[in-house]
């Protein structure tokens, strides 16, 4: 395990750290996934089903994310990783914009994002804010219809994962913020990181998860108050 100042810090965030900024979590007894049948929204079975009630229920998302602002955990990390010398990768499981809203310049977003849609025609992936309707355009194909969010839906393979292997193999420092420790693969990297013994791993929480016992360090809390103290001190 490393010693002394970290050289390259490797952040992993989940929906704990925009729950202050009023995005609402997944797994707690209030989240999300308690009002809808995910089967239906977030699947790419239920997209061919009923792609209608997929588009309303991520434009309701997507309203929901142009009133979120960021917190204090997301300038905090932007805040670091401006003034750290060594090398930083932010990964996060949220499909929000909130880290580029707080002032991270090129989080990786592995589930990815809630303001971009993925044409099934073509592949292309685009930024649009407007409403997404069945028979939505292509900007690149022009073919009409496919327009899907461009987020990972159950059942998919997360985006990125060769950049986040090679992160979480050269890590010194491992730290999971606002995660349920429950979706794979995310949940599996503190153990990966373990395994190779070079890294310490911290866990910033609202509450302890079933992964924390894997962590050398653990701190609970609102992710506004710990995350920038744990940041602090690290500077």
């Amino acid at each position: 395990m490393s010693a002394g100042p970290p050289r390259h810090v490797v952040v992993l965030t989940g929906a704990g750290v925009s729950a202050e900024s009023g995005l609402g979590t997944f797994r707690d007894k209030d989240g999300l996934w308690t009002r809808y049948d995910l089967e239906e929204v977030a699947t790419p079975e239920g997209f061919r089903r009923n792609p209608a009630l997929v588009c309303e229920f991520y434009n309701a998302r997507r309203e929901n994310l142009r009133k979120a602002r960021p917190n204090e955990a997301h300038r905090a990390l932007a805040a670091f990783e401006r003034r750290f010398q060594g090398r930083f990768t932010l990964i996060t499981q949220n499909v929000d914009d909130l880290h580029e809203k707080g002032g991270s310049p090129d989080p990786v977003h592995m589930h990815g994002r809630l303001d971009e849609l993925r044409c099934q025609h073509c592949a292309a992936v685009y930024a649009y804010d407007a409403p997404i309707a069945p028979d939505s355009v292509c900007p690149v194909c022009g073919r009409e219809g496919g327009q899907r969010p461009n987020v990972v839906w159950f059942g998919e393979m997360p985006l990125h994962m060769d950049a986040i292997d090679a992160a979480l193999a050269d890590c010194d420092l491992f730290v999971a913020i606002g995660t349920s420790a429950t979706v794979y693969p995310a949940a599996g990297f503190v153990g990966r990181v373990r395994a190779m013994g070079r890294a310490r791993c911290a866990e910033l929480n609202l509450e302890p998860t079933a992964a924390s016992s894997l962590f050398d360090e653990t701190r609970y809390g609102p992710a506004s108050e710990v995350v920038p103290a744990f940041f602090a001190a690290l500077s």
